[in-house]
């Protein structure tokens, strides 16, 4: 063997499972781990702009301590790795801004999620931005400027938790946490080539928040595999005693590799009903055809059937979305927001009672229409977003009309499955003749994140996505 066979990687070029992997075999310390990730958010910051908050001293001395257990035989599944979170999420000694300007206490408490990654072992190296109280598929704000998508520099990773994406594509960190209310973790993972996870309500805990934004809203990992996605779920996952909803445990990592069985699979285009024009990219529809035909030749049944989701769900999901940012919003006095926020907070607090209580009571119904397409089908393949990635400006300088006829236009797909709190995995599913990232999602019933998994899973071993990345300008 060459000298140079020899080198190992730099170890933010590994994957979240091969770093742990690394760690334990002693071929690398966390504190070179944790110090390449923190040397390579600074160095990019600048232009990529992914974090909100960096924890450089405190995530170099929780190295060291990662690296005298390792010593000392301590084996955890994530010990010594470094991840990053979303600023929706208390870490405790930071402030969460959750996007907006101003300044914030920190927090005195993990949320339950960063707890459980610090019990699982790994190393908060920081957190990252967010759009202003989740509400857009752009990661962008007066507070902190734009973030950049890796593969192109003037467009959008997507939203809201672009951050955590692009930290994720640009090789800052192995994987990262993410929360997803109208497909906050599937959108920037269509347009930055990773898988997103977005579990069943109540996989990840949203503790302190019992539920967050009336149950629309979840926690989920963002990988380059399925296999790193799946090892992410796992460790967030688990509920704090005091939340509303606790689906039974699951194992997502046994569901990687396994063979799913033959599956009736939907090939669903269909655009749920808006208030303002739709279309689908063509190149995002060919792309969504040619998986289908990928899956046609790993022996699924495929068949081309919208799934019509019809008036009752848009009724469901917004008194719960803009109620849910009028409260955020009213737990942070001291924000300085966009003056959208303001217009969606102040709707908010008009829906915010009667129109939330019959929104909220709209979803048992929803679950037996949506769920008797179930009957003949085991899952939903269809577009995660329906244009590429816009440009990050695009969302710059206009008014609340303009607003929703932009973000909705570009991503009208994903908001259905957070009504409904069930399963949905984005897996990338090629680029555009420009070279933007395209995803596609698979879409399941309550608690289907293994078949979801297990399908992604093939999908991966066969279009291996993880294999592209993109050229460094950051």
């Amino acid at each position: 063997m060459s000298a140079p066979d020899r080198i190992a990687p730099p170890p933010a070029d590994l994957g979240l499972a091969e770093l742990a992997s690394a760690l334990t075999g002693g071929t690398t310390s966390s504190v070179a781990a944790v110090t390449d990730a923190l040397d390579r958010i600074e160095v990019s910051q600048p232009t990529l702009n992914a974090f909100r908050v960096v924890r450089r001293a405190a995530a170099l001395r929780k190295a060291a301590e990662a690296d005298a257990r390792l010593a000392a035989g301590v084996r955890l599944p994530l010990l010594g790795v470094p991840v990053a979170v979303k600023d929706d999420t208390d870490v405790a000694g930071e402030p969460t801004a959750f996007g907006c300007g101003g300044e914030f206490p920190p927090a005195t408490e993990d949320a339950e999620s960063v707890r459980r990654l610090r019990a699982a072992g790994a190393v908060i190296v920081g957190k990252t931005n967010t759009c202003e109280l989740g509400q857009l598929p752009f990661t962008s704000g007066a507070a902190f400027g734009h973030t950049r998508n890796p593969w192109d520099r003037t467009r959008t990773p997507g939203g809201s938790s672009g951050g955590s994406a692009a930290a994720v594509t640009a090789g800052m960190v192995p994987a990262a946490l993410g929360s997803d209310g109208a497909g906050s973790v599937r959108i920037p993972a269509a347009w930055t080539n990773l898988v997103g996870i977005k579990p069943q309500r109540g996989r990840i805990s949203t503790w302190p928040l019992p539920e967050a934004f009336h149950g629309l809203t979840v926690n989920g990992p963002l990988a380059r595999t399925v296999a790193d996605a799946a090892l992410l779920l796992d460790v967030a996952a688990g509920a704090h005693e005091g939340d509303l909803h606790t689906p039974a445990l699951i194992d997502a990592r046994a569901a990687v590799g396994r063979d799913p069985g033959k599956l009736r699979i939907a090939v669903s285009l269909e655009i749920p009903f808006t208030a303002t024009k739709t279309a689908l990219d063509p190149e995002i529809a060919a792309a969504v055809h040619a998986m289908a035909g990928t899956l046609r030749g790993l022996g699924h049944t495929v068949t081309v059937a919208d799934l019509h989701y019809g008036l009752l769900i848009g009724a469901s999901f917004l008194p719960r979305s803009l109620a849910g940012i009028s409260r955020v919003h009213r737990t942070m006095p001291g924000a300085v927001v966009d003056p959208r926020t303001t217009a969606n907070a102040r709707i908010g607090r008009l829906l915010d009672g009667p129109a939330l209580f019959a929104a909220r009571r709209l979803e048992p119904l929803l679950h037996r229409r949506i769920g008797g397409f179930f009957d003949d089908y085991d899952l939903v393949l269809a577009p995660t977003t329906a244009t590429p990635a816009p440009h990050a400006e695009d969302i710059d300088g206009i008014g609340t009309s303009s607003t929703n006829a932009l973000i909705t236009g570009a991503c009208p797909y994903t908001w259905p499955w957070n009504v409904l709190g069930w399963p949905s995995v984005n897996v990338p599913a090629g680029f555009t003749e420009t070279g933007l990232p395209i995803g596609a999602q698979l879409m399941g019933t309550a608690n289907t994140e293994p078949l979801l998994i297990s399908v992604a899973s093939q999908l991966e071993s066969e279009l291996r996505w993880d294999r592209h990345r993109p050229t460094p300008w950051w």
